[in-house]
């Protein structure tokens, strides 16, 4: 092996070593809050002329404060590895000064083997130094200190409270007792000194040091954070995408939905490529098929993949199409079907046959009871119509969330989406009753946006729309149409069949479970009824173990969990933000 690769071999395996350290001494923190024969021999070392190993001290505390600093390090965040170096320089120097001035600190062997742990774990941190490169956000350390000062002002006041309720010694001062919860954050293994005049039960200590735990995660949490990936798309990126898409939009019948105002983009190099994403809970997620020619593809998706690297993100792509899924594997990632997308083609569509019974009658009954479509392009919407349009499409809306993120534009009407395609039906007295919006998939196909339909109007209305869309596109050009997305649609259809096996019956039954509330198998039956092609899609991403993280935030993404928002510490300007995260229906200024 040349000297070229040996060298990240040995950074690798230096920064690894680091971690470890970091995870078994958080571990051993932890077995010494709850063991007390592991708790005293910790206390012994901590005392008199005895040294312990780097953090490692008895208590929740400290245990989680080392395990949260080795989730930092294994997501290669620089400022995790500037703090544990600093720290352990730090403890390195008072330990070497105690060797050479006292004796009696020398003459024991374990302080020895202290001093060789913790040198160990810093020659670690020293060779591993290039393989943490992940910035955090600007604003962490004043956000930090403000966590920090609300905490500490939370655990002194309700431990001194503790203490002095529970204080079985008297004559002890506030100043011993806070004195006393200082010590219980840090540890639980070392005893008070005597002239502090506390004597309080052992919950008390254990209360104290795991609200500490709390605080400090927060603070840790505050200070490491990863950036928010704020910067949304500028009119300039969705100019750039735009030209992408007039001369490659054919491919991928998600591609328009790039034009999300809540994403972030990043270019190849050649700036022929595109992938756009939106950072959601420390998750890069990218949604579809890059943007822009192929043989592109693999320089944007470095560039997507090296910026979610340097700043510490999960890479992920939900909704990506089977051949934009092979191009991100060769790029080291891991793909897992997600479902399955309806594309009917407008020459094969047809309701004769004894298959299309129920949908034909259906479709009848809706014609005979007056209902009509018209097909318009958004340009050809007067303003005040589309204001009324806008109006009874929030008014339908169900739930007060827009949902939809890989195949949803988020906004209607804005004049920038001109060639966008609008159904309306009408009943027989003229009234609107439902809309269908759809985004342009190339020059001759479509792609289903938003559905919005009167509660009060027939049952069976959004199907009519969509058969009348299917019968009379081909006369207005349109030759294929992207409807609906079937989530494990593969696992309804083969477990359903004789001969499926356990798993994939008990997969499905969990699946028909969650519909109750999310309407997945209706979704499904719903598309099957028109007979489409289907097109699988797929969620890719780098590791297993980040796949629960990366399915919260994609359910967030897509809207079918809203996340809770705090209080903001900083006002005006993080309520903006989270305006900026909402999509909206409205119609541009």
């Amino acid at each position: 092996m040349s000297q070229a690769a040996a060298v990240p071999v040995a950074q690798r395996a230096g920064a690894l070593t680091a971690v470890w350290y970091l995870r078994l001494v958080g571990c051993l923190n932890i077995l010494g809050g709850v063991s007390a024969s592991f708790r005293d021999q910790v206390q012994d070392h901590n005392v008199g002329d005895f040294y312990t190993p780097f953090l490692l001290t008895a208590g929740f505390a400290s245990g989680a404060f080392a395990l949260f600093l080795s989730v930092m390090m294994n997501r290669h965040k620089r400022a995790a590895w500037i703090a544990n170096a600093v720290l352990s320089g730090l403890f390195l120097l008072e330990l070497a000064v105690a060797l050479v001035r006292h004796p009696s600190v020398r003459e024991h062997p374990f302080n020895w083997m202290t001093a060789a742990a913790t040198l160990l774990f810093a020659v670690a941190l020293l060779i591993g130094r290039r393989d943490f490169r992940a910035r955090g956000d600007r604003s962490n350390p004043g956000l930090a200190l403000g966590v920090l000062a609300f905490g500490s002002a939370l655990i002194l006041a309700v431990g001194a409270l503790l203490v002095g309720l529970t204080n079985s010694e008297s004559g002890s001062t506030l100043g011993e007792r806070l004195r006393y919860v200082l010590l219980r954050v840090v540890t639980l293994g070392l005893n008070g000194p005597g002239d502090l005049h506390v004597d309080v039960p052992r919950w008390v200590d254990v209360s104290v040091n795991v609200l500490s735990v709390g605080v400090l995660l927060a603070v840790l949490y505050a200070l490491f954070r990863a950036p928010k990936g704020k910067e949304y798309l500028a009119p300039q990126d969705e100019a750039r995408l735009r030209e992408l898409l007039e001369r490659h939009g054919d491919r991928d019948s998600l591609g328009y939905f790039a034009l999300r105002r809540d994403k972030s983009v990043v270019f190849s190099p050649s700036g022929k490529a595109a992938v756009t994403y939106r950072v959601l809970g420390g998750v890069s997620l990218a949604s579809g098929d890059p943007i822009g020619d192929v043989e592109a593809w693999p320089g944007a998706i470095e560039c997507w993949l090296r910026q979610a690297r340097e700043n510490a993100w999960v890479p992920a792509v939900t909704g990506a199409s089977e051949e934009g899924g092979i191009v991100y594997a060769r790029h080291g990632l891991d793909a897992l079907e997600l479902g399955d997308e309806a594309i009917v083609e407008v020459s094969e569509f047809t309701l004769e046959g004894r298959a299309m019974r129920n949908v034909r009658q259906a479709h009848k009954k809706v014609r005979r009871a007056g209902y009509s479509v018209m097909l318009r392009r958004h340009a050809e919407i007067r303003d005040e119509e589309m204001e009324t349009l806008l109006h009874l499409a929030d008014q339908w809306r169900d739930g007060q969330t827009e949902r939809g993120f890989s195949m949803a534009l988020g906004r209607l009407g804005d004049p920038g989406d001109g060639q966008c395609a609008m159904l309306e039906c009408r009943d027989s007295e003229g009234r609107l009753r439902a809309l269908l919006s759809f985004v342009p998939w190339g020059e001759h196909g479509l792609s289903l946006d938003l559905m919005r339909r009167d509660r009060e109007a027939d049952n069976g209305l959004l199907e009519f729309m969509v058969i009348e869309l299917l019968l009379g596109a081909q006369q207005l050009g349109i030759e294929r149409v992207s409807l609906n997305f079937a989530v494990f649609r593969a696992v309804f259809e083969r477990g359903s069949r004789l001969g499926a096996g356990p798993f994939l019956r008990a997969w499905r039954s969990v699946l028909l479970f969650v519909s109750r509330w999310w309407q997945i198998e209706s979704l499904y039956r719903a598309n099957a009824k028109y007979r489409p092609r289907w097109e699988p899609r797929y969620l890719l991403f780098e590791r297993s173990r980040d796949l629960p993280r990366i399915a919260l935030v994609n359910a967030c993404a897509e809207g079918f969990i809203t996340a809770p928002r705090l209080p903001s510490l900083f006002g005006r300007r993080h309520r903006a933000e989270a305006a900026a995260e909402t999509p909206v229906l409205q119609r541009a200024a």
